[in-house]
């Protein structure tokens, strides 16, 4: 079977490296991939040609919901996996809202093990802040630490100042990053489902409004200047919050953010009131989007993220009132960001391909994120000339709630490999 190969060619293809692309062919071998001159592969290995296609550094997701251990009818380590191996993911960054939320090394280990048994691309588990992510007391952090990525408490903010601040200081201490979901919840009604704007004014719904979000990355950065601990934000959704990490990097602060898909392509405007389009933080308003795009244009925001948190169709049937918050986006990312920013000339492809790849795999001491001779083999293959419409029913996650099902996209995946293995293959791919 192809998928199981561990030597093997890929030829006719435009490789992105360094920050440009070039016409070479690569040789996967040994878990490592090998720069060749057009034409001078080995003779005796299987070849795939790409012609007109193009070979980008495996893309790493920062932010990614995977559900096991606890539930497992949303999804499961192997699908949510082989879904981003589907979008071109090499590497997925597992947030902790789980059961048992991975506050203990007892209770990591359970993550662990599923990460072990089924995993088709690499997962690195992210370390609850705090107890069961209650924020009344301080997770294991010491334990956990050798086999954490960093600590997050994500689907909530951390809303005692002080229970963040003695987080800080021992991550400091670990050298691990605070990576925090901003929301105070204080400044949010009971029922806030989607932004406070004009969508909610109009259809009688409870708005969410951006001064949650941003007071608590105004709050997190007063602390990170305390503390010097290595902070990233998630979920970048304000154009207050572009600001203050903005101000935080000029002042030499190590603080950096991320932002969705979803953000940088929709906004309040785009709301129909289906559970697809629910997410937290909620799509906000125009002026939201330019700042966060020109943030991701300029580096403020280092990483785009899917934040993808697949749920039940159930849990997703009610509306934007009563439906589980998030959507699903590793199967869409690229597609939907090719399209609507590069195709558009709001973004270049080299910008797109470091915000995907590059950086995060950088900020996250997770390799270079390049593909570089006789380094790990982790690359995705695209075609960009092909339109397609993005249907639920081909995604290989088990969750479909998507705002995009429907869209005509260019940029397909053709072939992923995870650290020399073929993660994703597209069924009429052959070598």
């Amino acid at each position: 079977m192809e998928e199981n190969l561990t030597r093997f060619g890929i030829s006719g293809a435009k490789v992105y490296q360094k920050g440009a692309f070039s016409l070479v062919d690569l040789l996967v071998e040994d878990g490592r991939v090998f720069v060749f001159s057009v034409g001078t592969l080995p003779t005796d290995i299987p070849v795939f040609d790409m012609n007109t296609c193009f070979v980008f550094p495996g893309f790493t997701d920062v932010h990614t919901h995977l559900r096991e251990p606890g539930f497992s009818y949303k999804e499961t380590v192997e699908t949510g996996t082989k879904a981003a191996a589907h979008g071109g993911y090499t590497a997925v960054c597992a947030m902790p809202n789980l059961n048992p939320v991975p506050d203990s090394v007892e209770h990591l280990k359970k993550e662990i093990e599923e990460i072990e048994k089924q995993a088709v691309i690499s997962v690195y588990p992210y370390g609850a802040i705090t107890i069961g992510q209650k924020g009344e007391a301080l997770s294991d952090l010491e334990g956990m630490a050798p086999f954490v990525l960093a600590f997050s408490d994500d689907g909530k903010g951390v809303q005692s100042d002080d229970m963040m601040r003695d987080a800080m200081k021992r991550a400091k201490a670990l050298g691990k990053m605070i990576v925090a979901h901003c929301e105070d919840e204080s400044l949010i009604p009971k029922g806030g489902c989607i932004h406070d704007g004009a969508f909610a004014k109009a259809h009688g719904l409870i708005g969410i409004p951006s001064s949650s979000e941003y007071a608590q990355v105004a709050r997190d950065i007063e602390l990170v200047r305390e503390t010097g601990v290595r902070y990233h934000v998630c979920h970048v959704s304000t154009k207050e919050s572009v600001e203050l990490i903005k101000k935080a990097q000029q002042e030499g602060l190590s603080v950096t953010g991320e932002t969705g898909p979803h953000y940088l392509t929709l906004t309040e405007d785009d709301l129909i009131d289906e559970g697809r389009f629910k997410m937290n933080p909620p799509l906000r308003e125009k002026a939201d989007q330019e700042a966060l795009l020109a943030a991701v244009n300029d580096g403020t925001l280092c990483a785009i993220a899917t934040d993808h948190a697949p749920h039940s169709e159930e849990e997703k049937s009610k509306g934007l009132a009563h439906s589980n918050m998030g959507i699903v986006g590793l199967e869409t990312a690229f597609a939907v960001l090719y399209t609507d920013l590069v195709k558009t000339g709001k973004m270049s492809l080299e910008t797109l391909i470091d915000r995907m790849a590059t950086s995060p795999a950088q900020r996250f001491s997770l390799g270079s994120g390049e593909i570089e001779d006789g380094g790990l083999a982790n690359l995705t293959v695209f075609s960009l000339d092909e339109a397609y419409t993005i249907d639920p029913k081909d995604f290989l996650s088990m969750g479909k709630a998507t705002p995009y099902a429907g869209k005509e996209v260019f940029g397909k995946c053709l072939l992923t490999v995870a650290n020399g293995k073929i993660a994703y293959k597209e069924e009429n791919i052959h070598a």
